[in-house]
């Protein structure tokens, strides 16, 4: 088994077993209709909460974990390229399943299930809410009612996201193991080998970060924590596990707390530019850049429960959106097919 280390590569965060997420920016979609994929537009910058430690509030020390900068209702998806072995993840919004709606658990679960499978799994939009389709996650601030946790719970306390990574029992991995062994010796290939390496819908390296002198950091703020709601329904399938459940470990390997902080808090916890505002979603399409559309006909999807088909969008709360959408042309929906550094310091959450 794993010794339960999660460590930041770059702006990937790899939890134990070979699971491999990283957090990319996006277009927001309107929250009315049902749209393709919306394409990458880089990757959020994440840093240790530990190497902050002076300066962020007291409640993310306990938490411990990661920190990522997100602006008013600005959208994101979860990218899983580059995992390997086979593993279960459970994500969290607020402590609330974004598969299953059910509150967080450290143990997996298939009647509702509580999470997806990798590397089956290639990336994740938003939270399980219809019959082949998700509802975008979008950020927006605690206090409001409209994050998802504000809906499911009544109650907005943890924010952010949550990672939680189980991998095969032992038996069951040295099965996978040996599988694997023989198949490479026939095939010279890995398992899952072209969805591990298939890069991200559109993922393009983040612009490199301003960094300027550190703000000043003379007290110790109270929490600036956002969370995340949602937007518009995008085609996406959240896939059934084909494993048994008691294939899996029965105890997490590894987990990590993964707080979202306002641009402004950003430059003053760390001293860095975050990165600038969403593009426009117009111009993009205008420029005839890449929308995706990804089914997979081999795997089951899951249908959504009723707590989480009945989640609002953020619109609900704060406003119309008005910017214009220009919806992609046909031949701009492109289909597609089937570490190092200091570990993360968890904490109490």
């Amino acid at each position: 088994m794993t010794d339960g280390t999660v460590r930041i590569d770059g702006n990937t965060l790899r939890l134990p077993g070979g699971v491999a997420v990283r957090f990319i920016r996006t277009l927001r979609l309107p929250e009315t209709g049902t749209h393709p994929l919306p394409p990458g537009l880089g990757e959020f910058p994440v840093r240790r909460v530990a190497d902050h430690a002076d300066s962020v509030p007291e409640e993310w020390r306990a938490r411990g974990g990661v920190m990522l900068p997100v602006h008013l209702r600005e959208a994101m998806w979860l990218s899983f390229a580059g995992s390997s072995q086979p593993a279960a993840l459970q994500v969290g919004v607020g402590k609330v399943c974004a598969v299953s709606g059910a509150p967080w658990s450290n143990r997996l679960a298939r009647k509702p299930q509580n999470y997806v499978v990798l590397p089956r799994q290639p990336w994740l939009d938003g939270i399980n809410s219809g019959k082949g389709t998700v509802r975008q996650f979008v950020a927006v601030p605690l206090g409001l009612g409209a994050t998802v946790e504000g809906q499911v719970t009544g109650e907005e306390v943890w924010g952010g996201v949550q990672l939680q990574s189980f991998p095969l029992n032992d038996a069951e991995l040295a099965r996978w193991r040996e599988a694997e062994r023989r198949r490479s010796a026939t095939l010279g290939g890995g398992y899952g080998g072209a969805m591990a390496a298939a890069p991200a819908p559109g993922a393009a390296p983040a612009a490199p970060m301003a960094a300027p002198g550190a703000a000043p950091r003379s007290a110790r703020p109270r929490s600036a924590a956002m969370g995340l709601g949602v937007g518009g329904s995008m085609r996406q399938e959240v896939y059934q596990d084909e494993r048994r459940l008691a294939d899996w470990a029965e105890r997490p390997s590894g987990r990590v707390f993964v707080h979202l902080v306002t641009p402004p808090e950003w430059r003053r916890i760390t001293g860095e530019a975050p990165p600038p505002s969403p593009v426009d979603r117009a111009a993009y399409t205008r420029a005839g850049l890449p929308w995706f559309d990804y089914y997979d006909d081999d795997a089951q999807d899951l249908a959504p429960t009723d707590t989480l088909e009945g989640v609002k969008p953020v619109g609900d709360w704060l406003g119309d959106d008005h910017e214009p959408w220009q919806p992609p042309a046909g031949h701009q929906v492109h289909q597609l097919g089937d570490a190092p550094g200091a570990p993360v310091q968890d904490g109490d959450w």
